[in-house]
């Protein structure tokens, strides 16, 4: 009759009964590196011994999966890389996952953000430089474009309201031949520029009488648009103006008596292109020679080759 063997005398004829069938040879799982991070694909190799049957297990007598713990520490065993090399053992958390260990750089970047820096300062530099190089060059084309536009002045007329010449003595006393004399001007004055206005002035206009100026007056700054024309009037004055010398040859009397004068001024005009970064500025001379007639008050008129412009 047979009986049915316990689990006593199962272990204990473990050792004494001969194996069911000859053990097989280790082999070797490979599973790549967990802790590998900068992408060293090195992987770690550990002989897996194949038992039997579960009492050739070194690591417990329990039957079925190894646990969650066993798994870890294999882990934590040494490890030996495919090259050959042994490798270091791993620490290994609560969690039973392996720690790796982290590489702190010494050292600070200060020395690579001052090289930053003084890039960009370089930049801003090398920038405004540029900029300034541009606008001076956009600048000098808008001025020699806004160089020829020149004023156009035509003397129109002169008028004399008053004209008198007599004897008498200057402030120290000497005894001359004096003039007064009252009159008026008219010119007209066309911007040719159609770009921009400009601003008209004068310097002293004067009538002169042989190297004596017996009137003077000026034109007041005024500003005129662009492609447009004016005419404009100024008043030149003269007051008791002693001739000394130059008096002998003026033939001046009551009834009257042409006397020789030239009108001579400067016309100064000013353009601002672009504000006062860009400007243009002409002067023009002009000379007009005439004949005063003391009994005459018709206005003088100037023919447009009467003048010269210079």
């Amino acid at each position: 009759m047979l009986h049915a063997k316990s689990e006593s005398d199962v272990t204990s004829l473990a050792p004494s009964s001969p194996p069911r069938s000859p053990k097989r040879q280790a082999y070797y799982v490979q599973s790549p590196s967990r802790d590998s991070h900068d992408g060293d694909k090195s992987s770690t190799m550990q002989a897996t011994p194949v038992f039997n049957s579960p009492m050739e297990s070194p690591s417990h007598p329990s039957f079925g999966r190894h646990s969650r713990t066993s798994s870890a520490s294999r882990f934590s065993g040494p490890l030996r890389s495919s090259s050959g090399r042994k490798g270091y053992r791993k620490r290994v958390n609560d969690k039973g996952w392996p720690e790796c260990n982290v590489i702190q750089e010494e050292g600070s970047y200060d020395d690579l953000d001052d090289d930053k820096g003084l890039s960009r300062r370089c930049q801003i530099i090398l920038g405004f430089v540029s900029f300034v190089l541009l606008f001076t060059l956009f600048s000098l084309i808008i001025w020699g474009a806004a160089r020829p536009y020149k004023p156009d002045v035509i003397v129109k007329s002169l008028s004399m309201d008053d004209f008198y010449a007599g004897e008498g003595t200057d402030a120290t006393g000497v005894p001359t031949k004096m003039v007064t004399l009252n009159c008026s001007v008219k010119m007209s004055v066309y911007n040719t520029a159609a770009m921009f206005g400009i601003h008209v002035t004068s310097g002293p206009i004067r009538l002169m009488f042989s190297e004596i100026a017996v009137a003077t007056g000026e034109l007041q700054k005024y500003y005129q648009r662009r492609k447009s024309r004016r005419t404009v009037s100024v008043v030149l004055r003269g007051e008791k103006v002693p001739l000394y010398g130059a008096g002998a040859s003026m033939t001046l009397s009551s009834t009257g008596g042409a006397v020789p004068l030239t009108l001579d001024f400067d016309i100064i005009s000013r353009g601002y292109v672009i504000g006062k970064l860009v400007r243009v500025k002409h002067q023009k001379h002009i000379s007009c020679p005439l004949v005063v007639d003391s009994s005459k008050t018709k206005p003088i008129k100037f023919s447009q080759k009467a003048c010269t412009y210079f």
